[in-house]
């Protein structure tokens, strides 16, 4: 009797065990898929910058806002909390040993190399001790954590498909991209291109645009980034093996040039600006190439993830250099970020996804 009773609270226990870990899972997946990494708020976190940017003597003099003059700090010390989840707080010794003997690239604009200088500065404060090198030679940028056997290099390609000299002059090919013989044999490749394809007059680096046989002075510009990233794509297509490549796409870094887009009409810039937008939601909407860049994805065939980082950047009129960048009390830069700052979100939201 003794024995039968025993035997039959065990199988009770047993059966009740097994409702409860099957609840566990069924809320651990449910908490899984509920987490937006791309949605949600910026806290203030005092644990936060993840690095005191003078440990990294390499970061250029446009993004190096403290070293500038900036006086306010507060922009270094939030913290991006995603929708039903939090993120894995960055951890560069665990990145650094995932892709050991690896090589990582960013293809893109400065936009790019902001978001490299913030990926090899969090890197370097995680073995401070490493040994690195730092080269550069034409358009590629090549930070070697030579302890680690680890590569992370930024080609600067602001178009992603190529410019050509040519008798006439210098001609933007839409449907060439000869340059991607550099991005083979990567491990990862995070690509951008967008804040280029605006600019006019002096600055804007081709004198025609072309597509097939077809030759202009110059086009529609979204239709132009359509044309491009659908070059790019059939690119990816044709030459990724997701099983040795993984891709990454950065979405379009916001500027703030317009207050009005963020309820201050009375701003012309981000000067000034030391809080985030504390809600969820941008008050002037996405920018139109955000929707031609997700159209553009959704047509290719291998996996690219895009860090859809438009909206939580958009949050972050406090977090750009305006006058403590390149151009200093001359210029106004409410284009590019302060490092520390928000493109080291950027990467810990790339690390989180690569967990």
């Amino acid at each position: 009797m003794g024995f039968r009773i025993y035997s039959s609270f065990s199988f009770a226990s047993l059966a009740l065990l097994h409702i409860l870990l099957l609840l566990l899972l069924h809320h651990k997946a449910n908490a899984t898929s509920e987490c937006e990494l791309f949605t949600g708020k910026w806290v203030m976190d005092e644990s936060y910058p993840l690095y005191n940017p003078g440990a990294c003597p390499f970061l250029e003099h446009e993004f190096s806002c403290q070293k500038n003059g900036r006086p306010d700090q507060d922009y270094t010390k939030y913290r991006w909390q995603p929708l039903g989840c939090d993120l894995v707080r960055f951890n560069g010794e665990d990145f650094l040993e995932r892709f050991r003997g690896k090589s990582i690239m960013f293809v893109g604009d400065s936009l790019s190399r902001n978001q490299w200088q913030s990926l090899t500065c969090m890197l370097l404060v995680a073995v401070p001790h490493a040994k690195y090198n730092l080269s550069r030679e034409e358009d590629i940028s090549t930070f070697t954590f030579t302890d680690y056997g680890v590569k992370v290099m930024l080609d600067r390609n602001v178009y992603l498909v190529d410019i050509v000299r040519e008798k006439i002059g210098r001609v933007l090919k839409l449907d060439s991209i000869e340059g991607g013989k550099l991005w083979k044999g990567m491990d990862m490749l995070i690509f951008n291109t967008w804040h280029w394809w605006n600019r006019r007059g002096p600055s804007q680096p081709w004198d025609y645009i072309q597509i097939g046989t077809q030759i202009s002075k110059d086009m529609d510009r979204m239709v132009a980034f359509e044309k491009a990233l659908t070059t790019w794509g059939r690119w990816v297509d044709s030459n990724i093996d997701p099983a040795k490549t993984t891709v990454f796409f950065q979405g379009i870094s916001p500027s703030h040039y317009n207050g009005s887009l963020w309820d201050e009409p009375s701003k012309k810039n981000c000067v000034g600006q030391k809080q985030p937008l504390f809600g969820s939601t941008y008050p002037g909407g996405l920018p139109p190439a955000v929707a031609v860049l997700k159209s553009a994805l959704s047509k290719i065939t291998e996996p690219v993830t895009l860090l859809d980082i438009t909206t939580l950047s958009l949050l972050r009129k406090d977090g750009h250099p305006s006058i403590y960048g390149l151009g200093g009390q001359t210029a106004m830069d409410c284009s590019h970020w302060c490092l520390a700052g928000v493109p080291d979100t950027w990467n810990e939201i790339l690390y989180n996804l690569i967990l």
